[in-house]
């Protein structure tokens, strides 16, 4: 635990459950809001050839989980956290140019 404190930063245990808490949170919410977007585009499961439904779905739950992860960052008080992880994980897969 103390190195994962000095590698993020964080300075208490309390800091390091609220992020924790955050990641999870994020991730449930981005894959439970993935469902009603390819419902509005009509791809349901059901009808959609399930290589069309699950790579969608994939690409929908990226975007939304980068937002939701600075948002629900913001919301448990953890913004500067997020936001400097969410910059770096971009610049890492190629989409660092968002920020310049």
């Amino acid at each position: 635990m103390i190195d994962l404190k000095k590698r993020w930063g964080v300075e208490s245990n309390f800091q390091i459950a609220i992020i924790f808490l955050v990641f999870a949170i994020t991730g449930s919410a981005a894959t439970k809001l993935a469902s009603p977007v390819t419902a509005f585009f009509g791809i349901y499961r059901e009808t959609a050839e399930s290589w069309l439904y699950w790579t969608v779905r994939i690409l929908l739950i990226f975007p939304i989980y980068q937002i939701l992860l600075v948002a629900f960052g913001w919301i448990f008080g953890q913004f500067r956290f997020f936001w400097n992880f969410e910059k770096k994980m971009l610049n890492r897969i190629g989409l660092g140019f968002l920020f310049k």
